[in-house]
């Protein structure tokens, strides 16, 4: 079991149960964080995994990111969103480099999203709603760090509430920040989409 840091301490003591050991609480929010990572790291994955290998593959998918505009050209992105969802979900998984994964998660879901989904919100009329929750969940994970159970813990990255290279705050903003900016920056640099026809046939 990790040691409590000074925000750990804070908050054990501001409830009442704080004894100087990891308290049930304290296992309650890795298992879940555990799970939530359980979820989103395998989902992330094979949405990836799908544009890559399955139905039209990535000429399929290069062909999909061309009809939207995105440019110098659709096989480019294709592979970049295909690469980016598989190492961003494995990462997750594992809980490494935590928020980084999952700013490169909502880099990817908020261009999908001004793209494709912003005209509707349910997911059944092609709408936000999906990738909303899945951005939603990623930057939880990212904010509040991936828990004792992970690499990141393992390897000295993280430790306590939101506590990133010792630094509290760092993986919300880097969750945060990175990913609404990579995706935004994506969007600008990139996105043209074509002008509807308007002539009469």
């Amino acid at each position: 079991m990790r040691p409590l840091d000074d925000q750990t301490q804070f908050l054990g003591q501001c409830s009442g149960t704080y004894d100087g050991e990891v308290k049930d609480y304290l296992v309650q929010f890795d298992l879940i964080l555990f799970m939530l990572r359980l979820v989103a790291g395998p989902t992330i994955f094979w949405h990836g995994y799908n544009k890559m290998f399955r139905g039209g593959k990535i000429k399929g998918t290069a062909g999909w990111f061309d009809s939207m505009g995105m440019k110098p050209n659709g096989t480019v992105h294709a592979y970049a969103a295909s690469l980016t969802e598989m190492g961003c979900g494995v990462m997750l998984l594992l809980g490494l480099l935590t928020p980084f994964a999952a700013a490169g998660v909502i880099s990817v879901m908020l261009v999908a999203g001004w793209t494709v989904h912003r005209h509707a919100f349910l997911i059944t009329k092609e709408g936000v709603e999906y990738v909303l929750v899945l951005a939603t969940l990623c930057f939880a994970i990212g904010a509040f760090g991936a828990g004792e159970w992970s690499l990141d813990n393992m390897f000295g990255l993280s430790g306590g509430l939101s506590n990133f290279l010792d630094t509290p705050w760092l993986g919300f903003a880097i969750t945060l920040g990175l990913g609404l900016g990579a995706g935004t920056l994506t969007l600008l640099a990139c996105y043209r989409p074509p002008k509807e026809d308007t002539a009469a046939s």
